[in-house]
Order: structure tokens, then sequence, then C-alpha cells
């Protein structure tokens, strides 16, 4: 079956960063962009329902699997928006903004189970991990992986 489904090729760019907010989601940008990929085939080294991906799904109350098949049916992102607010949770858009707020502020470094396997991850970038965020951390490595002489 070919796919209809069009996207970002993650082999060559980057998906959005996770603090790219559609109608004040975090990270469904950055989700969006890897479930596309996933289903044309170019998800590269990224990974779609991952540990970030469930934050977002976790917040609304909703299963990955149930996400992509919304996608292998060509929905655009506001379609994703649309199905996020009928599925789930119910969500007011305080609740979004406060949730969004709080993931986009998150510091691995602070949770003692993380804080060892972030360490790791961020100084290989020379970041700071008591300073980094997750998401500056996510924005990092996506650049440092497109701008190296091995980056596809």
């Amino acid at each position: 079956m070919e796919s209809k489904v069009i996207g970002k090729d993650l082999t060559k760019e980057a998906p959005r960063s996770p603090r790219t907010r559609i109608s004040g989601y975090a990270i469904l940008g950055r989700t969006l962009d890897k479930c596309r990929a996933l289903v044309a085939g170019n998800i590269g080294e990224y990974h779609f329902d991952c540990p970030l991906d469930n934050m977002l799904f976790g917040f609304k109350g909703v299963k990955g699997d149930d996400f992509k098949a919304e996608i292998e049916k060509g929905a655009s992102d506001q379609q994703m928006v649309e199905w996020l607010d009928q599925n789930g949770e119910k969500k007011t858009p305080d609740d979004i903004k406060r949730w969004a707020d709080e993931v986009e502020a998150t510091r691995p470094y602070d949770d003692p189970e993380r804080r060892d396997w972030f360490i790791e991850q961020v100084k290989r970038l020379g970041l700071d991990p008591a300073k980094t965020t997750f998401f500056d951390w996510l924005e990092s490595d996506d650049k440092a992986s497109y701008t190296t002489p091995a980056a596809r």
C-alpha cells in the first residue's frame, strides 16, 4: 500500500522543536513530524511513541497507536488538534498551557532516577546538566546531528 502521508524526511532534517506549540500543545509538532516520517518510511534515527511523545499522550490519555492511525488517514496538523481535543481526557486551554509550560521547563537533572543518564547525554554536547532543560538538550542534539560531517 502506498502512503499518502507527506511530511519531513527525518533522514535529512530534524523534526520541529518540542517547544513549537500547536493550539497550545507543546511536543505535538515534533510528534506529528516523527509519526508522519514513520508512516512514510523516512524516520531515520528518531522514534515515534517514545517517552517524549508519551508525555503528550499521557497528558491527554490517548494511545500512540490511535494517534498513528489518524496520521495514516492523512490528517493535517489542525485535524490532529481536533482529534486530540475530542479524544482522551478533556482539557481546558488553561490546563494545556499549564502542562506545556511545565514540560518545557522540565530538567531531568532534578530527577534522581534520570540524572546520571541526562548528565551523560548533555556532556557530549558541552551543556551544563544542572541548567539544561529536556527541550534544550533535544534542540542541541538535533542541531548537532544535522550540522556534523557525518550527518545525513
